[in-house]
């Protein structure tokens, strides 16, 4: 089974992206899901992406390689929409990982 670093989407670490991560749990994976948003969720796309703007997307692309810090080599990168940046950046920067799904 994967170990998986899965990157929420732009209305945050919603209801659906944690049930997503208990079905790849489920399945016998290891999942980790970072709330890159600090417990803000959006119920619709223009608010999400309103405030990663205003917070910039390269804080959310800094706290996706910090999440991956303390993880082991060998993950499988996940990213839904604006987690497609870190899943891609880490995938292509840090050594030993096993796959992505942008």
């Amino acid at each position: 089974m994967a170990e998986v670093l899965l990157f929420h989407h732009a209305c945050g670490l919603t209801a659906g992206v944690r049930e997503f991560a208990a079905t790849l749990e489920a399945a016998g994976h290891t999942v980790h899901a970072p709330d890159l948003y600090d417990g803000h969720v959006f119920d619709n796309l223009p608010d999400g992406v309103a405030y990663a703007e205003k917070a910039g997307f390269g804080t959310f692309a800094e706290r996706g390689r910090a999440a991956a810090l303390d993880l082991p080599a060998g993950l499988v990168y996940v990213g839904f929409s604006l987690g497609v940046m870190s899943a891609q950046s880490l995938a292509q920067t840090r050594g030993g990982g096993r796959g992505a799904r942008c």
